[in-house]
């Protein structure tokens, strides 16, 4: 019997191995096939911009995208592509305009920022139309639409116009009832990330930080609408405070957009910029596939480099993951980058929530050589670059943010769970130990056994305050500013670009475009380089096999968050508490941006 089964199992894995080869062979044919084609652009082109898949800072490209299968990976637009092929469209004579066809966009709002800013160049360097319409539109949709020369609502179509919020999640009534106690220790008023930890609410000082972060955020979302709507700034406020846009035609009457019209009807507006009959075929082109069109004109034989890194993810040791940047990876890829010769400027792109400040300080390091070898470093600020996103960036020869990327947190803490009546009266697992000095057992993250000592507790607080001196003097060397001022900024608090700018912590508000320019600029490049991208993207199909052998967490994590939702970040927060290192220069866990 039992060889009976060992046969079929045998055949099982050989089936699964089977059409796992097949798959693969059947993907590198389609890139094969895909790479071999020509695209051209036809003249009269529109580009068609729908912006509901997931936008990260690189694409990721799938030879099995629009296939129903399990092992992915999924496409995702990447920044960087569509800043290209934007600006690309600007001098192409074949392109007309752009429609862009919204609904929802699945990116942070700085990544939206700098779409729009590419879209607003668009309209203001040339005399092609840019015409935007929504079935219904998020909040987020509806600002990008400003950039537009139309905007049209379907008449049936309802929009989103109610400014910002953030809420937050707290965890101390569940970890009460569970048995698990936090420790806690921290250096700064404002350094909230622990506070789902040990409190019910906000603190006062959180609660201050945030109301001017999102108060920051909706000055200038006002300002920008009031701008291209002309609408003064105080109209636009009392349609947001007041809810005064439920459907299309309230829409119309506040001059929020253009028009309440169907789709063939904004296709028509189209036939007509184009000087086309009513039955003529417009000449869309998605976006992607333009991309594809343009991708051989970059400059792949120029000598000279500038390495744009992207850095996007919580900080921890070892290697990291996709999600995540590791210290050993990373100082690795700079490294490599200081060795090559043909490197003349360095663009850090961070995105990130901060975390290991042990990590953290072994990429600053890292970041340090390069400018001892007269490599001009420039960081370009995403939608985070806060606590350890923050020291990684603090020592760089500029500093670009956008207007809504959250920055700042110089802070530390420390945390350890206390899991000894969890483990022992919710599940009934006890420990016991033999040491051979009074501190053998000294925690490293999660406590089993005991309490700690008040000297265990003030080894610890020394040693975050340590960390914290630390951050405040890197902070004040690389911004040259006077320790005092840096401490007066500091204390863990969380800043919006714009703030930043005004307090020194950032020199200059703009995109990962204009700190590539500074960067040639800084090198002395004029025109005379290419672009070289770390970490490098991993292969689609190399993907494909991985997840095949099941050696993928980031699969795991994606069927987890696919299945939960929005419940997801609970999760993964738990998680994260018990996994992380001691000493953490991390924000708060989720800022959920409503």
């Amino acid at each position: 019997m039992w060889q009976f089964i060992k046969y079929v199992l045998a055949c099982v894995v050989a089936i699964f191995v089977f059409f796992g080869l097949l798959i693969a062979f059947g993907a590198l044919s389609l890139a094969f096939l895909k790479g071999s084609s020509e695209i051209s652009v036809p003249s009269n082109t529109v580009l068609h911009m729908r912006l509901d898949t997931p936008i990260g800072e690189r694409a990721i490209e799938s030879p099995l995208e629009g296939l129903d299968l399990p092992v992915g990976p999924e496409s995702q637009m990447g920044l960087d592509k569509i800043l290209s092929a934007i600006d690309y469209a600007k001098t192409d004579g074949d392109v007309e305009g752009i429609f862009l066809d919204l609904s929802g966009i699945s990116a942070g709002m700085v990544k939206m920022e700098e779409i729009r800013n590419a879209l607003k160049e668009f309209g203001e360097e040339t005399d092609k139309f840019i015409i935007a319409y929504g079935e219904g539109l998020s909040q987020k949709a509806y600002y990008l639409a400003t950039v537009a020369d139309k905007i049209y609502l379907n008449p049936s179509g309802a929009m989103e116009l109610k400014g910002f919020a953030i809420e937050l999640a707290f965890y101390k009534n569940m970890l009460e009832k569970l048995d698990v106690e936090v420790e806690i220790f921290k250096a700064g008023t404002f350094k909230s990330a622990v506070e789902p930890f040990f409190l019910d609410k906000m603190s006062d000082a959180n609660r201050t930080q945030l109301q001017a972060l999102i108060d920051d955020f909706y000055e200038e979302m006002v300002a920008e609408i009031s701008e291209r709507r002309g609408i003064p700034v105080a109209e636009v406020q009392t349609i947001i405070n007041e809810l005064k846009i439920q459907d299309a035609q309230d829409a119309v009457e506040h001059k929020i957009v253009d028009g309440a019209k169907y789709y063939d009807e904004v296709l028509a507006e189209i036939r007509t910029n184009l000087g086309k009959d009513e039955n003529d075929k417009i000449p869309f082109m998605k976006l992607s596939k333009y991309i594809s069109t343009i991708d051989s004109d970059f400059e792949v034989f120029k000598k000279n480099k500038i390495a744009v890194v992207y850095a996007e993810g919580g900080i921890e040791g070892g290697k990291g993951n996709e999600q995540s940047i590791g210290s050993d990876k990373f100082a690795a890829i700079l490294r490599k980058i200081r060795e090559d010769d043909k490197v003349k400027a360095v663009v850090m792109r961070v995105n990130s929530p901060g975390g290991s400040a042990l990590a953290s300080d072994v990429i600053w390091r890292e970041i340090e050589l390069l400018k001892e070898k007269n490599i001009p470093v420039v960081t370009s600020m995403g939608d985070l670059a806060a606590s350890g996103g923050y020291f990684i960036s603090c020592n760089s020869d500029k500093i670009y943010a956008d207007p809504y990327t959250i920055t700042g947190s110089i802070g530390v803490f420390g945390v350890l769970a206390n899991m000894e009546r969890f483990y022992n009266e919710k599940i009934g697992i006890t420990y016991d130990e033999v040491k051979t000095a009074q501190y053998s057992d000294f925690p490293s993250s999660v406590l089993l056994n005991d309490d700690l000592e008040p000297h265990e507790e003030q080894v610890i607080q020394n040693a975050v305050d340590k960390i914290y001196d630390q951050f405040i003097g890197r902070v004040a060397e690389g911004r040259n500013l006077p320790e005092d001022s840096v401490r007066v900024i500091a204390e863990g608090r969380v800043w919006s670009g714009k703030a930043a700018l005004e307090i020194g912590l950032v020199d200059e508000l703009g995109g990962i475009d204009d700190a590539i320019n500074h960067a040639a600029s800084l090198a002395e490049l004029g025109d005379e380089y290419r672009i070289t991208a770390y970490p490098r993207a991993e292969d689609p199909v190399e993907r494909i096999m991985r997840k095949l052998g099941g050696d993928d967490e980031e699969y795991i994590r994606a069927l987890l968050q696919s299945e939960l939702g929005d419940q997801y970040r609970h999760v993964k927060q738990l998680h994260d508490l018990i996994e992380m290192d001691t000493y953490q220069m991390r924000m708060p866990f989720e800022l959920q941006l409503k």
